[in-house]
Formats: structure tokens, sequence, C-alpha cells
């Protein structure tokens, strides 16, 4: 019907200011949606929208919503406020990119949310509520609701990751068949499930983690050979355990990721099977997938085959013990401990080193970004925000997955079959021909229209350990599209990879669950005409659906990472700090903190030394009096001037070095 009526199918996103982008279901470009085109639709829905020409908004298409066919909320979360009217109440949503306040009429505050006929409506205001939608707004009206569920205060923390929790619509409670399906798997493996499975129990075996992680997807394995190394990459056989079609199934497909939290894991699978028996723990039978890889001495891999087999680590490692084992090799914590371990990790080490250099060489883009760290304590605060590390234990786990990865969908993709790739398109030359006026700014510059990852990742090379390094890390990401999963193969760029997939982490990832099922029937060699058609059917829903998953985790992760943030410097106000311009725009700079991966905004409201102009291609503030100019990736002096938890929004003004005194506002 929409293509009879020339209208577009796709999902509404909102902007806080009010406009919108409708993504289309079929691919193809974003269309423009003005605040006075939305007809009633809200964040997330499904609607059908009809292109009027091409709008003020960078050209794009514009277009008109016709009408919503699914509607994204059923509930929303927000603070409770009265009306204007007698006992008339809104609820104001959490997420600002639902831009209708929810309109309670006075009858409709459920019994059990307040269930004394004498309580007073006035009793919920400033509290944070749900709110069920009973009419949906139209082109003139808001939406009216009742109240069905009282979260609490909103400067609690229980209550603000709950917010985040049901603000992205993360499930966080495993239906009850579900967790019935999950208690009825045994929690040990029989030898009769490793019989026709390759034995690699008594190899040795190792997971390399992080110190926190309780789901270990993965684990290695390596020998010398006489042409070069074989490495084992094994993975836990989540497919085994979860059948396609059963109630497990059907909830992380839902899920389609596990969203992971500074406090907490919103898993995508039930602990009984994310960190029972499908991880990978230490010192018990497990059954996994595995990739065997043959490399020569340059680090060209030369063969490849998958097989179903079983598993028994010898150690759980962390990042942190692997880099000290490889750094001091010679200490006697490591000579007793670890020394039947030394050899290999030092054989993976030099692996790694090859990988690595042939992937820079192919083009490989590289960023070194390090993320925030969130230190919380045992009562849930944060105690510090601290720089990650990424040492060579983070590489050698980073290149053997990025080379399994590879080789399953250079496998499959060989065979002619229906997949599910991991995809990563060329930047759009807008893109970058921002980003070259951007470098040119610091001498840099880009040959060609459309470079090449292998000329980003000299540029990357270029800059390396230069005072604007990270500022062109972070400029360049920006620049670059967002990955996602594809039942069509269009290669990956950043990666310079003609074929990829996600093949290492099934527990925590559905799309990697889907390529264990197709691996598993070709090695198994039941793949028939009907299991070709099967996945040509649901594959392309499969990779839209686990994108948007993936997408909306990312939000979520980031929304509690800047919550968590402006928690952090809430009783810092009136420090000073040295930070970087991250960040110019016409309403002030953006810094980050050098001693926090944190960062704020200095209003140019409160850059009150001169009347400061915008110079969109320079990237930067100048002052039309002193001609000071403030410029992205600047080094700059700042105080904490305020901060608003509810908004996750750091205030700062900046701090001036002068004659005489240390510091002058």
């Amino acid at each position: 019907m929409a293509v009879k009526t020339n209208l577009i199918r796709g999902e509404l996103s909102c902007h806080p200011k009010g406009y919108g982008f409708v993504t289309p279901d079929e691919g193809g470009e974003d269309i423009f949606i003005n605040s006075r085109n939305f007809n009633g639709a809200m964040h997330g829905d499904k609607v059908l929208v009809r292109v009027t020409g091409h709008g003020r908004h960078r050209g794009k298409m514009e277009g008109r919503i016709i009408r919503s066919v699914e509607r994204a909320h059923k509930t929303i979360v927000g603070r409770f406020e009265k009306g204007k009217g007698k006992g008339i109440g809104i609820v104001i949503p959490s997420d600002e990119r639902i831009l209708h306040e929810v309109i309670i009429p006075p009858k409709e505050i459920t019994p059990h949310v307040l269930p004394s006929a004498k309580q007073s409506i006035g009793g919920l205001e400033g509290k944070i509520v749900v709110a069920e939608i009973t009419r949906w707004p139209t082109e003139n009206m808001d939406p009216l609701g009742r109240v069905v569920e009282i979260i609490g205060e909103p400067d609690d923390p229980e209550v603000e990751i709950e917010v985040i929790v049901r603000k992205y619509s993360l499930p966080h409670r495993f239906p009850h068949d579900t967790i019935l399906e999950a208690k009825g798997l045994s929690q040990e493996v029989a030898e009769t499930d490793i019989a026709d499975r390759i034995d690699l129990r008594k190899k040795i075996t190792v997971t390399i983690d992080g110190e926190t992680a309780k789901d270990f997807d993965d684990a290695v394995s390596i020998e010398k050979t006489n042409s070069g190394y074989k490495l084992w990459v094994s993975i836990a056989d989540v497919a085994h355990y979860v059948k396609e079609g059963s109630c497990l199934d059907k909830e992380a497909y839902k899920r389609g990721t596990s969203v992971y939290f500074p406090d907490r894991c919103v898993p995508m699978l039930p602990e009984t099977l994310s960190n029972g028996i499908c991880s990978l723990n230490p010192h018990v039978n497990r059954l996994t997938l595995t990739a065997e890889m043959d490399f020569d001495h340059h680090g060209h891999i030369t063969h490849a085959r998958f097989y179903e087999s079983a598993i028994r680590s010898a150690e759980r490692l962390t990042y942190t013990k692997v880099k000290d084992i490889l750094a001091n090799p010679h200490s006697p914590n490591v000579r007793d401990r670890y020394s039947h371990l030394l050899e290999d990790l030092k054989l993976m080490e030099e692996l790694c080193l090859k990988l690595r250099q042939k992937r820079m060489e192919r083009g490989s883009i590289d960023f070194d970004l390090p993320e925030p760290q969130i230190i919380i304590d045992i009562e849930g605060k944060v105690e510090d925000i601290v720089k990650s590390e990424r040492n060579i234990a983070h590489q050698i786990i980073e290149e053997f997955m990025l080379a399994a990865n590879q080789a399953a969908a250079v496998y499959v993709t060989g065979k002619g079959l229906p997949f599910l790739y991991r995809v990563h398109e060329e930047p759009d030359e807008e893109s970058i021909f921002e980003f070259k006026e951007f470098i040119r700014n610091f001498g840099y510059h880009l040959k060609g229209k459309k470079p090449t990852p292998k000329i980003l990742q000299e540029l990357l090379s270029e800059v390396e350990g230069k005072s604007e390094e990270k500022l062109i890390n972070h400029i360049l990401l920006r620049s670059m599209k967002q990955a996602k999963y594809s039942e069509k193969n269009t290669g990956h760029f950043g990666l310079a990879f003609e074929y990829y997939t996600h093949f290492t982490s099934p527990i925590r990832r559905y799309p990697d669950l889907i390529v264990h099922r197709i691996l598993k029937r070709i090695i198994k060699g039941k793949y028939s005409g009907k299991d070709k058609e099967h996945w040509e059917k649901i594959l392309p829903e499969t990779a839209v659906h686990t994108s948007q998953r993936e997408r909306n985790a990312m939000e979520a992760e980031r929304e509690i990472a800047d919550l968590k943030k402006t928690q952090f410097m809430s009783d810092k106000i009136g420090e000073v700090y040295t930070g970087f311009i991250t960040g110019v725009v016409s309403f002030g700079l953006f810094i980050e903190l050098e001693e926090y991966c944190v960062e704020g905004l200095v209003h140019v409201t409160d850059m009150k030394d001169d009347y400061y102009t915008f110079m969109e291609k320079e990237h930067s503030l100048i002052g039309e009096r002193s001609k000071k100019r403030h410029r992205i990736g600047d080094k700059i002096k700042v105080k904490i001037a305020g901060v608003n938890i509810e908004r996750r929004q750091i205030n700062m003004v900046l701090v001036e070095e002068r004659k005489g005194k240390r510091f002058r506002q």
C-alpha cells in the first residue's frame, strides 16, 4: 500500500529541539520532518511519510508524516507535575525526544497507585511515574494518559537507573516461561554431549577478559608450527542450548544484545546461561564452536576450518594479569603461578603483533580513543573516573577475534550461501569534505575526493603523539558512518575487510548466534534448500532489528555514563581543571577535562570579556574586540560552575591566567 500511494515506511527519530528524521525501512536517505509535519507521531513510531521536496536542512529530503502505523510507546516514564486545570496533572517525559507532555485527567490515577481515595493528586508532584497512554496525540492535541506506577523520587540513584532502563525499553526482567526454560538446562556438560565433537580439553586454552567480566564468550589456544602458527579461537556454543523458536531464543531476539552499565548488566540471556553453562569458566568442560586457523611466519592466514568442539579452560586470565606476565616473565610470582602459560602467551603476543602489522598495512583504521572507566564503590556511588588502559593483552584478543570473525565470513561467503554480515559503509562526500576542512587548520591534507582507509590510517599515524591527536581521532570517528548488520555484503570500510561478520560473542550478541546456527548446519553437512529459503527470508529483518537494538543499547549505555559523570562532578562546583576544547558551536565551547573523561559546556553568555562570533569552518569562536580565538583542540582552564543531573549537563566558565594572580575568571 505504501508503494501504491507513493508513501515511504520508516522509523521516526525526534530531536529535543522539535524536528525529526524518518529512516526508511528499505534503506536510503533519511527524510527530514519539520515540527509542523509530525501529525501526532511520536519518537520511535513506525510511520508512513510522503516526501514533499528538498528542505533547508542540509539539502535533505523533507516530508510530512501521514500516519503512525505502529506505536513505539504504550507507556511514558516521566516527572509528574500539576497541570493548569483543577485536578489535572501532566507527565513530562524523561526522554527529551518524546516531544509531547502527557495530560492526566483528574480520575486517571489507578486505585493501586493511590489506594486511598482521600490521597491528593498533589502527593505525586515531582515524583517519577509511569503513564499509560489512553489517547494518542493528534496534530493539535497532546496525548491523554493515566498513571499506573510510581517509580520514586528523581534524585534516587536507583530510580535514575530505572528511568533509563525504561526510557530505552530495555527488557530487564525475563518472562516466566523463559526462566523456566533456562532452569531446565543442565549446568554440567555430559560426556554424551562431547561424543561427536573434536575434543580440545587437553589443549592449553585460556580466557582473557576484563577484571569484572562474568560471561566468557571466547577462549584461545596457540601452537608454533613448521610453517608458522596454529590458532584456535573457541566460542561458547550458545546455539546448542538456545534452540531457534524457543522461549529463550525469542527473548534473546527481542533484546538483541546485552547492555552494560558501570555497576550492572542487562543480559541478553538469563544468568544460568550467560554466567553459567554457556560461560567458558575455568576448570570445567564446556561446549564450543572453534575456528582453527593456520598462519604463515608473516601472519598471513593460509587455512581455516570450523567445527563443534569441547574445551576445558586452564585459566581465567585478565588483561592486567596477562600484561604483567609478559612484562615480568622472570618474577617469582609469574614463575611459580603461570610458568605453564608463559610460552603460549609469548607466542600469542608474537602472532598478535604480526596480525596487527598486516591489518595496518591494508589500511585498517585504528582509533586510539581511551574509554572512560567509571569506578563504583560498594554503595553504588561513583568513586572515580579513569581512562581505561589498552595494553598488549587487549590487542591479543582484539586481533584474534578479528581474525576469527573475518575467517567465518570468508568461509560462508565462499559457499555462496545467505549470511549475516557486519558492514561499514564508506563516509559520504560531505563528511569527508568537512573533515578535510577541519584538519587543514592543523596543516594536514588528505589525497583524493574519496580517501581510502589506508590514507586515513596514515593520517592518524602522522598525528600520533601530537597535541591534536585525540581531537583528530574524535572528529574522524564522528565523520564515519555507523557499522551495522546486513544480509548484503558491502565490506567493512573501517577495518578495510572485504568480508566480515560477528562470530565471537553469542552470549551477548544475537547476530553471533545467527552466524553460529548457519555455520553449524554447514559443518554438519545438513544445509539444505529449505535452510537457504529460511535464511533468505529472515536475515533482512534480523539485520535491521539487531542493528536498531545495538544503537538503542549504545544510547542507553552513553546516558548512564553521562548520568554517573554528572553525579561525580556534582560536589566539585568551584574547582578548577585543565581541559581541551572538543567542540565549538554558536552557543559555546565543549570542554573535556584532562583529569577525567568528562565533558562540559562553557556557554557563550558566560564569556563576558568580549562578544564572540562563531566561525563554523574554522571551528572557533573569535572575540570581536580582542580578536581572541578559542579553537577546537586548544588547551584551556575552566571552573565547574554548575551541574544539572536531570539534564546530564556540566556547566563551566573559563579561567584565565594573569600576572600577579594565579587565576582570574
